[in-house]
This record gives C-alpha cells, sequence and structure tokens, in this order.
C-alpha cells in the first residue's frame, strides 16, 4: 500500500464546534487538504511541540510521555492516519527501543499521535483511501490564509499566535522579553506563542 506523507499546515479555530480547533495536514505531493477537528488542549500541545524553544514550567500530559520514553530508549518512528469512520480518525504511533530495537505499534487518537510526531521531528502519512474521503483540495494563498486567521481570532483571541500581530506594537523587545516570561510562568501558553512570534518578526527586521 502506498501512504502519502502528511505536513502539517496550520491550526485554527473549529467554525463549526465550538471550542475545538481544526488541524490542518496537507498531502505534500498533491497538497490535497485534510483537516482534523481537535480539543483546545492538543492544539496547544502542539503547537508547543512545533516550538522548539518555548519550554513549559512544567511538562504536559504529552511531554511527560516523550520523556518517558527517551529514558526507556523509545524514539516516535512515524504515524499513520489509517483510516476514518463516521467523521472520526483512527491512528497509530510507531514506536522502536533504540537499544534492543523492538518496534511497537500503539493506537492513539490522531491529535495525540500528532502531538507526539512533532516531538519527535517524526513523518506523519496516511493512505490514499483516507484522503480521497476527507481530502479537500484547497489553494491556501498566504494573504487569503491571514484573513481567515484574523476572522478567526475576532471569534477567539486565544489563536493570536497564528496571525499578523499588531497589538504588541507599542512595547520594546525589552517588554515583550519580560511579558513572554510571565505569560511562561502563568501557563498561558497561547499568549506566549503570540509573544514569541512577534519577538521573531522584529529580530528579523533588525537583521
Amino acid at each position: 500500500m502506498e501512504y502519502k506523507r502528511l505536513i502539517i499546515r496550520g491550526i485554527s479555530y473549529s467554525q463549526t464546534q465550538t471550542g475545538a480547533y481544526a488541524l490542518l495536514l496537507e498531502d505534500e505531493e498533491t497538497h490535497v487538504k485534510l483537516p482534523v477537528v481537535i480539543g483546545n488542549f492538543e492544539a496547544q500541545s502542539i503547537s508547543l511541540g512545533l516550538e522548539k524553544d518555548l519550554v513549559p514550567p512544567r511538562p504536559l500530559t504529552h511531554d511527560l510521555f516523550t520523556n518517558f520514553m527517551v529514558a526507556t530508549g523509545f524514539e516516535v518512528v512515524s504515524v499513520m492516519i489509517y483510516q476514518i469512520i463516521d467523521g472520526v480518525f483512527y491512528s497509530n504511533i510507531n514506536v522502536r527501543n533504540a537499544i534492543s530495537g523492538a518496534e511497537m505499534i500503539l493506537d492513539a487518537r490522531t491529535s495525540d499521535a500528532v502531538a507526539m510526531a512533532v516531538r519527535f521531528d517524526a513523518p506523519i502519512y496516511t493512505t490514499q483511501e483516507v484522503l480521497n474521503e476527507a481530502g479537500i483540495l484547497l489553494e491556501i494563498e498566504e494573504k487569503s490564509f491571514d484573513q481567515t486567521n484574523e476572522q478567526s481570532e475576532m471569534e477567539d483571541p486565544s489563536l493570536a499566535f497564528l496571525n499578523q500581530i499588531s497589538r504588541w506594537d507599542n512595547l520594546t523587545i525589552e517588554e515583550l522579553n519580560s511579558l513572554l516570561e510571565e505569560a511562561v510562568k502563568e501557563e498561558d501558553f497561547d499568549t506566549a506563542m503570540e509573544l514569541q512570534e512577534e519577538i521573531k518578526k522584529r529580530n528579523k527586521k533588525i537583521d
């Protein structure tokens, strides 16, 4: 069976389910998009996993499991989204022990599987059948993607880290860094993401 590798295209507030988010995966060859509805905690955990240099003061559940795996010699080799039934995606986490060579396949929710994949930089795959059933061909231009996120931000401010940020314009780099430290200390990771993105943008302009 031929597997299709997916990349994470983004996370946005779900327009169909209150309090939920949409994880947008994309076939890197055909650019067919695979939207997966996930919860707030999982969206936050995936975002933190993608931002390697932002470390929470205490480990989240996925961080705890990652630490346990590393301590016992295991690593996530890949994630497979292998089927969809009644709108629910089913996934496996493929793990391997670097010491013994033992391999295991763990059944997991897709949101948990992706959260673990980003922590190990492991590839995410699916099948052509899943893409045929749930994939959508959607051309997302950078401008339209920003506009969509801007609309989402109006409905849920916690998504600010996904958007072009403007409310920090009157603050200095030092003030932004101070707010970032405070946000991490308070475990307000959405605000921390937003602040970190703004700091990165400022530093790029300086360079």
